[in-house]
């Protein structure tokens, strides 16, 4: 797969210079932008495989950039920002970022950070019309058409609310989902004792997917922030 084009929105020049210069050393494409009206034109006209966004813009904050691009698109969106409290974090991961990064970075973090949303999309763009019907993660299989879910080939008997929380984690794998994400998607609000039934229903999937205890557990939970679908390898 050819190296992504890259949308770089970043209004401090020296910040704006390392991570151009880094990805031009590792032969990323990439463009710019200073702000983030600018930066939802070239997001939209340019159409960048990834998004790497600061949030303190000059004229807008950028979980306003990643609202409105998610209006239309599904682009990996990473943040880099100074904004290090976890208030900043799920803001932004609730508007539609898929990853943090939290400044200073090291240069070895962001390429690691790149590689696996590279690997995402290689893996997008890889899939079959069929392919895309069916999710497979180590023993776990969903058939979305069938509306069935299968650990080591045996069915699981899920009530409706953990089937749908299955393939949302499913259709998100390797992102962090906030509970305010979750809760909305799953009953359309996102009200305080909707969490401890999120909790509820969030336990009693796991213990129909994890059955086997030395396994790596399929969920991780963030604590404060959400619930992680992982890749099992």
């Amino acid at each position: 797969m050819n190296k992504p084009l890259i949308l770089v929105v970043e209004d401090d020049k020296s910040v704006n210079n390392l991570i151009t210069t880094i990805l031009k050393t590792h032969d990323y494409r990439y463009l710019t932008a200073v702000n983030g009206a600018s930066a939802v034109i070239e997001a939209s006209s340019h159409n960048p495989e990834i998004v790497l966004l600061d949030l303190g813009l000059p004229d807008t904050d950028g979980v306003e950039v990643i609202k409105k691009i998610r209006s239309w698109s599904n682009m990996p969106i990473i943040v880099i920002s100074a904004r290090n409290e976890d208030k900043d974090k799920i803001e932004a991961l609730d508007a539609g970022a898929d990853d943090y990064l939290t400044k200073p970075f090291s240069v070895d973090e962001l390429l690691a950070r790149l590689r696996v949303v590279t690997r995402r999309l290689s893996v997008a763009q890889n899939q079959t019309m069929e392919e895309a019907s069916v999710f497979v993660n180590g023993a776990l299989r969903i058939e979305y058409a069938a509306g069935c879910a299968y650990l080591d080939g045996k069915e699981l008997h899920l009530t409706p609310i953990e089937y749908k929380l299955l393939c949302l984690l499913a259709k998100n794998v390797g992102k962090v989902l906030t509970h305010t994400f979750i809760m909305q998607n799953i009953w359309g609000n996102s009200g305080s004792d909707d969490i401890a039934s999120l909790r509820v229903f969030m336990a009693t999937l796991r213990k129909k997917i994890n059955c086997d205890k030395d396994a790596v557990p399929y969920i991780q939970t963030h604590i404060g922030v959400g619930y992680r679908m992982i890749k099992i390898e």
